[in-house]
C-alpha cells in the first residue's frame, strides 16, 4: 500500500496561507446559505453569525425555497430555471462549434488576410458589448426581424459576443499541437473536414471544454442582454426573475439568498462535471516539451 503524503515543514506557510484565501472566500457564500433559511423577521433583527453560533436558538424555515421555487411572494423561479437552459445550452454551443471552425482556419489554413482578420477579431474583445444594444435592439426589433423577445434573438447575441474570446482561446491552444500530426493527416490524404473532425477536435476537447464552461457560467449569470431582449415575462431567465424579486419598494428582499442558491446550482454541476478539462484547458500550452 502507498503511504499517504505528508506535509513537509517548508509547505506549511503555503497551506496555512491557502487556508485562510479559502476561509475568507466562502464566507459570503456561508452567510448567503444561512441567511437564506431564516425568516424575515430574523433577517432584519440579527446577523447571519448569530445563527452560526446558536442554531438551536435561531429560527429556520424552507418557505424562502418554496415561495422562489412556486411563485409565492413574486417569486416563480421554476419555469425561469427552464427558461435559462434553453438560453444558456444553444448560447454556449453555437459560439463553439463556430469559434472551432474558426480557429482552426486561422491556425492550419492559409489565405490572405488571416493575420488581419484576426487582429481584428482580437481587437473586437476591448469593446464594450453595451455600445452594441442599441443597433442590435432596433435591428431585432419590429421594423426589422422582428425576433426580439424570443430565445433565437438571445442565441444569436450571445453568439456574437463570445466568439471573439472563443476565436482567441481555441487558436493559441490549436497552435501548441504537434505539426506532424497535421502534415501525416494531409499525406494520407485526408481533408480539412476530417482533419479537423477525427484529430483538431479530439486533442482539443480540454480548452473547448475550459471555454465552454467560462462561456455558459457568463450566460447563465447575464441579466442585461436577458432583460433587455428576452424582457421580464414568460421567457424570462432565472437572473432576470432574481432580479425582479426585489419590488419596487424594497419588498421580497428575504427571497433573494434563496433564490441566489437555486439560480447557482446548475453552473456550480457544469464546473465540477468539467473541472479537470477546465484545469486542463487553462494549463494547456503553458509548457512545451
Amino acid at each position: 500500500m502507498s503511504e499517504a503524503p505528508s506535509i513537509k515543514p517548508r509547505n506549511i506557510p503555503a497551506w496555512i496561507i491557502m487556508i485562510l484565501l479559502v476561509v475568507l472566500w466562502s464566507i459570503p457564500t456561508i452567510g448567503l446559505l444561512i441567511t437564506s433559511f431564516r425568516p424575515v423577521d430574523d433577517q432584519v433583527s440579527t446577523g447571519w453569525w448569530t445563527a452560526l453560533f446558536n442554531p438551536f436558538g435561531s429560527g429556520w424555515t424552507i418557505e424562502n425555497y418554496r415561495d422562489v421555487l412556486s411563485g409565492g411572494g413574486g417569486g416563480g423561479m421554476a419555469n425561469s430555471f427552464l427558461n435559462s437552459i434553453v438560453v444558456a445550452v444553444p448560447a454556449t454551443i453555437l459560439p463553439l462549434m463556430f469559434a472551432a471552425f474558426a480557429a482552426y482556419a486561422f491556425t492550419f489554413m492559409r489565405f490572405p488576410g488571416r493575420d488581419v482578420l484576426f487582429i481584428v477579431i482580437v481587437a473586437v474583445m476591448v469593446v464594450p458589448i453595451q455600445v452594441a444594444f442599441v443597433p442590435m435592439l432596433d435591428l431585432l426589433g419590429p421594423n426589422n426581424l422582428n425576433i426580439n423577445g424570443q430565445y433565437l434573438a438571445v442565441w444569436i447575441l450571445h453568439t456574437g459576443f463570445g466568439m471573439p474570446l472563443a476565436i482567441y482561446t481555441l487558436r493559441n491552444y490549436m497552435a501548441t499541437l504537434p505539426n506532424s500530426v497535421i502534415e501525416s493527416a494531409k499525406i494520407d490524404g485526408a481533408t480539412h473536414f476530417q482533419t479537423f473532425w477525427q484529430l483538431i477536435v479530439p486533442m482539443s476537447v480540454p480548452a473547448i471544454a475550459a471555454f465552454g464552461i467560462l462561456q455558459f457560467i457568463w450566460v447563465w449569470n447575464d441579466l442585461l442582454i436577458a432583460l433587455l431582449f428576452l424582457g421580464s415575462g414568460e421567457n424570462s431567465t432565472v437572473i432576470v426573475t432574481l432580479q425582479g424579486l426585489l419590488g419596487t419598494q424594497g419588498q421580497g428582499f428575504e427571497l433573494l439568498p434563496a433564490g441566489a442558491f437555486v439560480s447557482i446550482a446548475v453552473p456550480m454541476l457544469v464546473f465540477f462535471g468539467l473541472q479537470r478539462f477546465f484545469v486542463r484547458g487553462l494549463t494547456a500550452g503553458a509548457v512545451k516539451g
